[in-house]
């Protein structure tokens, strides 16, 4: 239970200080999500905050809480932005950059964290992976 409230406090605090960011920052890119993204997301997150904790790993319960905090951010933004959610951050220019946002970036540094801290996990314990359930 402790380690899934303090993934959930991860997490909102990222999602906040995102859509702080989408919120003061002047975005003229925007990226609309469809309703069906918009529910995929919401079960993945689900997913993430009931599945990962129990993996006795503290760099995969921060890598899920990180990508979950980036997921957050993007679905609140998904629906209260009438326009769409707002990619702030441009790299290589108007014509042939990439605009993303914070929550992009989250999602991305948790997901691999937590995919390499999983990995790492199952390397190690790879006795235990054996065992008929």
């Amino acid at each position: 239970m402790q380690r899934r409230l303090l993934m959930l406090c991860i997490a909102l605090a990222l999602a906040c200080i995102d859509l702080t960011d989408k919120a003061l920052a002047h975005s003229t890119y925007h990226h609309v999500r469809s309703p069906l993204v918009v529910v995929v997301t919401t079960f993945i997150v689900i997913g993430l905050v009931a599945a990962v904790p129990r993996i006795a790993s503290r760099a995969a319960v921060l890598g899920a809480a990180i990508a979950v905090g980036g997921a957050l951010g993007n679905l609140v933004a998904a629906v209260f932005w009438t326009n769409g959610v707002p990619d702030p951050l441009v790299v290589g220019g108007q014509s042939m950059g990439i605009a993303f946002n914070l929550a992009d970036l989250f999602v991305f540094v948790g997901d691999a964290l937590m995919v390499s801290a999983v990995l790492i996990y199952a390397l190690r314990n790879r006795a235990a992976l054996r065992t008929s359930v």
